[in-house]
């Protein structure tokens, strides 16, 4: 997949709901990956398989920019001398001991602590940003009402331990540039949460992070398994640290009512389930006072095996996409050392296979394409237009050699402008509207922006159905044809949400905003700029020859296109930029962001 590079330096900091670069006030979106480090060896998973620096790799191929690194209060407060060696034996873990001696040896020695960091350099060696997490204080796995991990005065969860090991992971990640944000504290829940503790000890955390490490961003989650910080509405947290405050809230298909994927009406599901995500945690974006959300863990059984789920990641990357949420999705690793009493317990959610090869859906760079791209920036030039999303694949509406709509890569996707429900949808920089044809039939584009037929709105409750009118009034969406693989118009379905069974997904096309598509290059005197900005662009290329006889790039017999296309593309995370025509001042390392449409 292409991709354009944007420049960015850290640290960071917030802009009313965005997260951007703190001298340039440009949009930094994190699209991160969770790699858990709390479990009971307190190590991060799949160091028995693979040399940390390629899982590290593996994570830019799989074109994430930052991880969200979990770890547990006690690892700081109580082991902190333990070494990983000694952990792995305490929990009789042979195997994993000589996987790891024979691809990890110089991390057996090293403490616990010292490993975390080890990961957090190598993760900073190839350009990925670090979002530390406290995750649980007893190390093991989380989460459950009764788990004494689950709420301030709980068995394992005494709060001046927990502000102590903040304390101690602050300090001891102080200095670490990649280190952008420190999360304060994993799924609050159980019997005893009660808002007025949480507003208490949240902001005694959140502060005392501040305090040591001004640079970071300071993360900080819900109740109820962090997915609700409604109670925010009516009583602010009263401070935002210096424009560093984020807040952090999750969502899976089991979350609520998850049975409800399937055996609900899905149009109605769906659009529940969105809005009640809304209402939980989505509006703290909204308005004046709005404040970065950070949706910090998501996933899906990434065989696909299960349809309720899949239909869950559905529904919610429209909700996602449309708003550029800010995310990190649950999880990395195919295994576990131990969980729960097993030895190399499997991982449905995780990215990677068991033994952390490589993905272990062969499809999921193709079905997170538009999740992994910045689609808004606050500071943009350019005018918001659409993108035509389809989230059954992933994919984004294109027109093909006859000038037909298809799916296909979003880095390709025609932009649209559309003013509201029941207006033409135009195609941006031509003359051409979106015509419907009738049942069955391609939609076209032509000049004719006036009938009826070039009109288009919304046509459920769900907004996830576009749709027009024939010359006999008869509703008409889009839908991807199955045989031919265009997009036609067809008879809506499921017109009466609360009571339709079928499923409606082959329809679900949403319209995506975005104002942060790269616009064409330009120079100014003896630099080349982004012509929309004036922002410096240098480039940093590598010679790729297909001139030779065989008129083909090298290398395509030992590896996938997009395999040599992506290590050329992110293997270098940062460089070090002299000057820049906008802030000639600055010397800082600048971000290589691999994240917007060409």
């Amino acid at each position: 997949m292409s991709v354009a590079f944007t420049a960015y330096s850290l640290p960071l900091s917030t802009s009313g709901r965005w997260i951007v670069d703190a001298t340039t006030g440009q949009r930094v979106k994190l699209m991160c990956v969770n790699w858990p480090s709390h479990m009971e060896a307190m190590l991060v998973e799949g160091l028995q398989f693979k040399r940390l620096d390629d899982i590290a790799a593996l994570i830019v191929k799989l074109r994430f920019n930052c991880v969200r690194l979990t770890y547990p209060i006690y690892m700081f407060t109580r082991y902190a001398n333990l070494t990983v060696q000694q952990s792995f034996q305490k929990l009789d873990l042979k195997e994993a001991i000589t996987g790891i001696t024979q691809n990890n040896p110089s991390i057996l020695n090293m403490t616990i602590v010292e490993a975390y960091v080890a990961v957090v350099d190598s993760l900073t060696a190839h350009g990925i940003m670090v979002v530390p997490d406290n995750h649980v204080s007893q190390p093991g796995w989380c989460c459950g009402n009764d788990d004494g991990n689950g709420f301030f005065g709980d068995r394992y969860f005494e709060p001046q331990e927990w502000l102590q090991g903040l304390r101690l992971a602050a300090e001891t990640l102080k200095n670490k540039s990649h280190v952008v944000a420190m999360s304060l504290r994993n799924e609050l829940r159980g019997g005893h949460q009660k808002e007025d503790v949480w507003y208490q000890y949240m902001s005694e955390g959140a502060k005392l992070i501040h305090q040591i490490n001004p640079n970071v961003l300071v993360v900080v989650s819900g109740l109820s398994y962090d997915t609700d910080l409604s109670f925010l509405k009516n009583r602010p947290m009263g401070f935002n640290l210096d424009n560093k405050l984020v807040f952090e809230i999750h969502l899976y298909s089991f979350s609520h009512n998850g049975r409800g994927w399937m055996s609900k009406p899905l149009n109605t599901f769906c659009a529940s389930s969105n809005q009640g995500f809304e209402d939980r945690a989505g509006f703290l974006v909204r308005g004046q006072n709005s404040t970065p959300l950070f949706v910090s863990e998501f996933g899906i059984d990434q065989t696909g095996a299960d349809e309720g789920q899949n239909r869950f990641l559905n529904c919610f990357s429209t909700y996602l996409t449309e708003n550029d949420f800010d995310w990190a999705l649950w999880a990395l690793q195919g295994s576990y050392y131990r969980r729960d009493g097993m030895i190399n317990s499997q991982e449905t959610y995780g990215v990677l296979d068991s033994n952390f090869t490589g993905a272990k859906n062969p499809n999921f760079l193709h079905k997170f394409q538009l999740l992994q791209t910045k689609l808004q920036d606050p500071i943009s030039k350019q005018t918001t237009s659409f993108i035509m999303y389809y989230p059954l694949s992933g994919e984004c509406v294109l027109t093909n050699e006859k000038n037909q709509l298809a799916l296909g890569g979003c880095n390709r996707s025609y932009r649209w402008s559309h003013e509201k429900d029941g207006a033409p949808m135009r195609s941006v920089g031509s003359k051409l509207c979106l015509k419907a044809v009738g049942d069955g039939q391609p939609p076209i584009l032509n000049e004719d922006c006036s009938s009826q037929q070039s009109a288009w709105k919304y046509a459920t409750y769900a907004k996830l159905q576009l749709a027009s009118t024939n010359e006999r009034g008869q509703a008409l969406c889009l839908q991807r044809d199955p045989t031919s693989g265009l997009i036609v118009t067809k008879n809506c379905m499921c017109l009466n949400d609360a009571e339709c069974r079928e499923d409606p997904q082959s329809q679900w096309f949403k319209l995506v905003p975005s104002n942060a598509y790269s616009s064409p290059l330009s120079t100014n005197g003896r630099w080349i700029v982004d012509a929309t900005t004036g922002q410096r662009v240098k480039l940093m290329c590598v010679n790729w020859p297909g001139h030779m006889q065989a008129m083909l790039a090298e290398g395509l017999h030992l590896k996938p296109l997009d395999d040599i296309a992506a290590s050329v593309g992110c293997k270098v995370a940062f460089q070090l930029r002299a000057f820049d025509l906008l802030n000639p001042h600055v010397h800082t390392p600048r971000q290589l962001d691999c994240s917007t449409i060409l």
